[in-house]
């Protein structure tokens, strides 16, 4: 860190030292941050300080909930909550709201981010001829560049603050009908790793909107014009700080210890489809971004956008005659808002900032319908789908249907991301009734989830960017099978039409994970949910600003004392700094398995050939074949028993800690508690050992040789700690089948054994999920705990997630 960003930031840190140290102990602490980030009620607190010797044997300085909160409003936290009234048809709502300027001011000089930000757009190329560009984090989108180089005409020395906003209306309960309306601010010069990782509080609430129907208006027209008017006129009292400074500047002190003149610019406006609609004052039923007509929604045909300054001039006539503008307005096709709040935000283009949703648009949007039209009777129908999910191998990162997909109501936006990892493999070999081809249906399939998985790259080029206009062609090319089949009559929704304006947001933007939707989602929990349920269920959002507002002092202080309490000269930790380290349990599954039990227990049936064949090939790695043959068949294995795992983990480190990405099974069957058999359970995976490239195995033993006998067998080289005997598959072939797109493989054999070997853990990528070859029917004899047994051809499935998917396509 610099010398003036760590002056900044210690200028910053010693203003959130007003509490004294002799009156903010550190059990003081402990129990306060206990407090207020464990989603405990005031009553829960009040019970525990209640309790007679409590206070005194810990040593608080505080006696009750009163004084606890007296001692977090000391603390320093992000700008206070305003509230004030509005008045609609007779009746009073509250809007309670920060100044936005501040709230950037806070995102920007937040010591917590000096190491992050961002403040100039760049260009990245994938080589020196620049002819390939790479697009990820919003800075090295065309947005920034094309505001950048605009302010820089007017005046040089422009830092542009791209502001993020979202909003949603959201349930507080289920049943009384309560719900909020919060709207959420971070800006893009943070990179979106921190800005999606909730502990860095990168994301910050900004307000609560009045979440009324507005009942007391009778017409249903009226109404919804009313509501209409209320949110932009509420969103412009939020954000109305920001418009004279767009243009101008405003000087802000960022935390890398230097000053800019920054230049705060709405750029994204992040929501769904009623969000969308509301926003940019558009119809439902139309593209809130460009001109397609209604009936036009299902082509594939790029119109053009809609003009923002014709936009601007419909709705200035709105001091004009009211039926005049109300009129123009519909011919334009706008909802009559009096005043958008975007109408005077400079270098803002509101249909342009309307970005890709995939939660609403892709998981519970086409994917949605698309599940819905294959499972129709006229195309493959429930049954013999819901049969298949029951018979699909177990894998970690494979969701289970054990009563199949049809069978599921209220599915999740999750649900639905599970089922597109499954959904290929479950109509591959189904003929459609009347034994007629399947393969237009396979290929709108295939398209619509390639344009899913390309569309969460968390890097794109120009090259892949096409690739996913290409998957876009591929379904529109084939969807209308769907027609054929009499499953729909034409496309025409708006959530089909809005792919065609992905590839462009995502070279202005950025990657979809800038401003997806499941961001604010989550945001609900923490600003929201757990908010209404820390207050006494009256006049609630009182009750809520001023939770969030102390959340927020504590978590500002609880990063002051991590701060505080980091070795300064210590290596700093990157948002991932691995990826699949391989862990072991520390102890064994079972020990002193013998050898005979490996074979009938674990299935290991070569295990002393392949353990011989791989002592060899440790210790003499350049004999050939036939003379390490020779070696291995006069190697002799000094024991009888081996201890056993049944697990390996694949770990990800971050700054939060380390989680667990990807697990692979080795166990023979076993007893619960009340004796019932659970059943043996070999995961598959991808291994790369030697020059033949990564080729796919059965797991079938993770052991460990004693250490003694190691040390004799092991003479010329250090011993693996770790050991994994292996059953291979057939090398992946020079190209996948044609229509679905998935790689073929099946049981190696030599001379009527399954070929087999041992290979060190660490030549163990991750695990691997197969889909079995079914044919028409799934065959009566198979079981879903067998299946790998059973089936002899498989195909690979590239969409356990977005890494295997990259690999294999």
């Amino acid at each position: 860190m610099p010398s003036s960003a760590r002056l900044l930031t210690s200028i910053w840190e010693r203003t959130i030292q007003r509490v004294p140290p002799a009156v903010l102990s550190e059990m003081d602490w402990e129990i306060v941050r206990w407090a207020k980030l464990k989603g405990l009620t005031a009553t829960a607190i009040k019970d525990l300080l209640s309790i007679d010797g409590v206070t005194e044997a810990l040593g608080l300085s505080y006696r009750n909930v009163a004084q606890l909160d007296a001692l977090v409003d000391r603390l320093p936290g992000r700008p206070p909550f305003k509230h004030e009234t509005l008045r609609i048809y007779g009746q009073e709502f509250s809007l309670h709201f920060r100044d936005i300027i501040l709230c950037i001011q806070e995102l920007m000089g937040n010591p917590e981010f000096a190491n992050d930000l961002v403040f100039a757009p760049e260009r990245h190329y994938v080589n020196a001829e620049k002819r390939t560009r790479i697009i990820d984090e919003m800075h090295t989108g065309d947005w920034w560049w094309i505001v950048q180089t605009s302010l820089e005409r007017q005046r040089l020395g422009a830092t542009v603050v791209p502001l993020i906003l979202s909003s949603d209306k959201t349930q507080l309960t289920l049943f009384r009908g309560k719900t909020a309306y919060p709207v959420y601010l971070t800006i893009g010069n943070i990179p979106k790793d921190v800005r999606r990782t909730l502990s860095r509080n990168a994301q910050m609430l900004i307000g609560y909107l009045p979440s009324t129907r507005l009942e007391h208006i009778q017409g249903k027209t009226a109404r919804r014009r009313a509501m209409a008017n209320l949110f932009h006129a509420c969103i412009h009292r939020i954000i109305a700080a920001i418009e004279p400074y767009g243009e101008t500047g405003l000087t802000m002190a960022a935390s890398n210890g230097f000053q800019y003149r920054c230049h705060p610019i709405l750029a994204t406006f992040v929501g769904d489809y009623p969000e969308q609609a509301l926003v940019t004052c558009t119809f439902y039923g139309r593209c809130p971004k460009c001109l397609v007509p209604p009936d036009q929604l299902g082509t594939f045909f790029r119109y053009p956008n809609r003009d923002h300054a014709d936009a601007l001039d419909v709705f200035s006539l709105a001091s004009g005659d009211p039926k005049f503008f109300h009129a123009q307005s519909r011919m334009a096709g706008f909802r009559p808002v009096y005043h958008p709040f975007w109408k005077n935000l400079p270098f803002s283009n509101i249909f342009i900032s309307i970005t890709p949703d995939i939660l609403h648009q892709l998981h519970q949007g086409v994917v949605k319908h698309v599940i819905a039209w294959i499972t129709d009777r006229k195309v493959f129908g429930p049954i013999e789908i819901d049969k298949r999910c029951r018979f699909l191998p177990p894998n970690h990162n494979v969701r289970a249907f054990p009563k199949g997909l049809t069978v599921l109501s209220r599915v999740s936006g999750q649900e639905h991301k599970d089922m597109c990892r499954i959904l290929l493999g479950l109509i591959v070999d189904l003929p459609l009734p009347g034994n007629r081809s399947p393969q237009r249906v396979i290929r709108a399939v295939r398209a619509i989830l390639d344009f899913l998985y390309i569309a969460q790259y968390a890097s794109h080029t120009t090259e892949t960017l096409q690739l996913l206009d290409k998957a876009l062609r591929t379904f529109h090319e084939n969807k209308d099978v769907f027609v054929d089949l009499d499953i729909r009559s034409n496309f025409n929704f708006p959530k089909i039409h809005s792919l065609l304006h992905y590839s462009s947001s995502i070279a202005l933007f950025g990657t979809t994970d800038n401003y997806n939707t499941e961001q604010s989602e989550r945001l609900h929990i923490d600003f929201t949910k757990d908010a209404y349920r820390a207050t006494n269920k009256k006049q609630e959002f009182p009750q809520m600003t001023k939770w969030v507002e102390r959340r927020e002092k504590v978590l500002i202080h609880n990063a002051f004392v991590q701060r505080q309490s980091v070795n300064r000269s210590a290596p700093e930790l990157n948002e991932t700094t691995s990826r699949g380290e391989v862990e072991m349990p520390r102890h064994p599954s079972v020990r002193g398995v013998r050898f005979h039990d490996l074979v009938d227990k674990y299935g290991a049936v070569d295990f002393q050939d392949a353990l011989a064949d791989f002592v060899v090939l440790h210790n003499f790695p350049g004999l050939s074949t036939m003379a390490a043959r020779r070696r291995a068949d006069n190697t002799l294995i000094p024991f009888g028993s081996v201890s056993v795992f049944h697990k390996m983990r694949f770990m990800e480190k971050t700054v939060q800690g380390t989680r667990t990405i990807d697990a692979a099974y080795a166990r023979p069957e076993q007893r619960d508690e009340r004796g019932n058999a659970i059943p043996a359970r070999f995961d598959t995976v991808l291994v790369c050992s030697g020059l033949d490239g990564p080729r796919v195995a059965q797991l079938r033993l993770l052991f460990q040789i004693p250490a003694k006998a190691a040390s004799d067998l092991f003479t010329h080289s250090t011993p693996p700690t770790h050991l994994a005997y292996l059953e291979w598959f057939s090398p992946f072939p020079p190209e996948p089948e044609h229509h679905h797109l998935m790689y073929r493989i099946s049981r190696s054999y030599r001379r009527g054994r399954r070929c087999a070997t041992v290979v060190p853990i660490t030549a163990i990528v991750r695990s691997v999920h197969l889909f079995p070859h079914f044919g028409p029917t799934v065959p009566r004899h198979w079981h879903v705990s067998t299946i790998l047994e059973q089936c002899q051809t498989f195909y690979v499935n590239s969409f356990i997630d977005r890494d295997m998917y990259k690999a294999l396509n």
